[in-house]
């Protein structure tokens, strides 16, 4: 379920709509990090740049400092969230079709996958370190489009299923740097692709020089058997933690949501506009 929904959360960060939208804020738009820090912190309020560092994990502190708090500057996050969902709307008809878009298949989709995003959340805070990128989407009124909710709620369980994944990686000691290296040891993308998280060759280096150590990388950075094992452990934990609203929503409808996505998935994906290597691994881990 996340690989079919992933790529139709990711379309915001890439489309040159959602890049307009960004533009008439009053972001930079030669580079895609200033709105992508914009639209995916802004359901946190005004964060710093300690506590978005924290909850997106794998970019460099020094990375998240170029752009937060900046980004509040420009935008703050109500004016954030409206223009994200007016970005989705024009992404979506623009890829997906106005007919796909207000037809009926993608309406039952969006009712289904909303029923699986209000699951994935309990009522109350987690607290400190829990899921707080998918509580903090979860806790925004829904639209009332249903191309709007099913983004919406692809988003909550994306977002339910990374702060899992990082509580997996916690739980096997990665830091966040090690986390991208043992990512690329295993072939989840090439190591260049990774460089977009902003490590240095230095702080790469080191982390690879822990691994090793550890006897998770070879010599030439390619993973060990113990390493491949540890990232399966990841894996598997990570999967467990992302269970609950699949649970919820049943194996029947949850195949059935499967089979409308398929549409949208494949426009998604041969839209063109979403990088055919990455650092989440899709299609490769």
């Amino acid at each position: 379920m996340w690989h079919l929904l992933e790529p139709l959360h990711a379309l915001l960060y890439y489309a040159p709509e959602a890049f307009d939208e960004a533009a008439a804020l009053g972001y930079d738009t030669g580079e895609r990090w200033p709105s992508y820090f914009a639209w995916r912190a802004a359901p946190l309020g005004t964060p710093g740049r300690d506590r978005v560092t924290s909850a997106f994990h794998s970019f460099s502190p020094a990375m998240v400092a170029r752009y937060v708090p900046a980004v509040w500057d420009t935008a703050g996050p109500a004016e954030v969230l409206a223009a994200r969902l007016r970005a989705v709307d024009r992404t979506y008809r623009a890829v997906l079709g106005d007919d796909t878009v207000t037809g009926p298949d993608l309406a039952e989709a969006a009712a289904l996958a909303r029923r699986a995003a209000e699951a994935a959340v309990p009522s109350g805070p987690s607290g400190p370190g829990g899921r707080q990128l998918a509580e903090a989407n979860a806790r925004l009124p829904w639209p009332t489009a249903p191309h709007l909710v099913l983004w919406q709620a692809a988003t909550i369980l994306r977002e339910h299923r990374g702060d899992g994944h990082l509580a997996a990686l916690t739980a096997a000691g990665l830091d966040p740097v090690e986390t991208l290296v043992s990512f690329a040891a295993i072939g989840a993308a090439p190591e260049p692709v990774f460089e977009s998280r902003g490590w240095s060759p230095a702080e790469w280096s080191a982390a690879r020089d822990r691994l090793a150590a550890r006897g998770l990388l070879h010599p030439d950075g390619t993973a060990t058997e113990t390493g491949r094992a540890l990232r399966a452990e990841v894996e598997r934990r990570t999967d467990e933690a992302a269970a609950a609203p699949w649970t919820a929503l049943g194996p029947d409808a949850t195949n059935r949501l499967a089979d409308l996505l398929g549409t949208p998935w494949l426009a998604a994906i041969g839209s063109g506009l979403l990088p055919a290597e990455n650092t989440l691994g899709i299609g490769k881990v």
